[in-house]
């Protein structure tokens, strides 16, 4: 089961600007944004993920690139086949498309990251491992 479907099988929407969803335990996200692209076939999308003290969002992957902006708290980054790396508010991380990859926050209070992702349009945006 991805966590999109997780999302709408509990009856949560998930509409730019509008939504926040709860996805596993302590990990909430928030649509901000979805834009079609100059590039057929592809979207943007911008999510505010939140994440609670010692919370994880599992090993899951994209249909495409994500690019990762800390606002705040400390998180831990764990991209399949490279070693851990964690970051503080203001820190920066790019997903390749299709690498699984985790965060958990290592902090003592809630974190957050600004997520934006760059998609095949219609397809899954979150499939878990």
């Amino acid at each position: 089961m991805n966590i999109l479907s997780f999302f709408l099988g509990s009856g949560l929407a998930l509409f730019a600007g509008t939504a926040a969803a709860q996805g596993p335990s302590g990990v909430r996200r928030t649509d901000l944004q979805r834009h079609d692209l100059s590039v057929p076939g592809r979207e943007a999308i911008q999510v505010r993920v939140d994440i609670d003290p010692g919370a994880v969002a599992p090993m899951h992957k994209h249909p495409g690139e994500e690019i990762i902006y800390v606002l705040q708290g400390e998180l831990e980054y764990d991209l399949e086949g490279r070693a851990p790396v964690t970051l503080k508010a203001g820190g920066v991380l790019f997903v390749p498309a299709g690498v699984f990859h985790s965060a958990k926050n290592v902090g003592s209070g809630v974190a957050s990251e600004l997520a934006t992702y760059v998609v095949e349009k219609g397809k899954p945006l979150v499939v878990t491992k």
